[in-house]
């Protein structure tokens, strides 16, 4: 299947939206187990911290085993987009890490790191051209 340009900011916010439906969800299931660890509570601040990491660990799982397995998370297909690398190969783990953590790096810039790819010639976000991968549009199997 040939990738055919890189795909626009409104494909990826779409793609997005549907990736936090399922990843809310997964986030929800994930809490259980520390929560009935911890009694059905977890109010001290260590252990919310520990939390946090390991929900940042799962939502890492979730887009890495996409990402590095065909390059599509569920919303990135039904929007027929993919995480390639520069010369349009399959995304490694450690790729997959470096995009993640700059992606979050992309959010926390009040989403400017997404706002770049309207003004970037490549149509990269910050994610894209610190960890050297690119989001494209596949076009339709006929």
């Amino acid at each position: 299947m040939q990738e055919a340009f890189t795909c626009s900011l409104i494909r990826r916010l779409a793609a997005i939206l549907y990736d936090s439906i399922v990843l809310i969800g997964l986030l929800f299931l994930a809490t259980v187990p520390p929560t009935l660890i911890h009694g059905g509570g977890i109010t001290e601040p260590l252990a919310a911290f520990g939390l946090q990491l390991y929900l940042l660990a799962v939502s890492f799982a979730f887009f890495g085993w996409f990402w590095t397995h065909g390059g599509q998370t569920i919303g990135m297909r039904a929007w027929r987009i993919r995480v390639v690398d520069r010369a349009g190969n399959a995304v490694t783990w450690g790729r997959a890490f470096v995009r993640f953590l700059a992606a979050l790096l992309s959010w926390a810039a009040a989403g400017m790191g997404f706002v770049w790819s309207l003004f970037d010639p490549e149509r990269l976000t910050w994610h894209d051209r610190l960890s050297g991968t690119r989001t494209v549009h596949v076009p339709r199997v006929k």
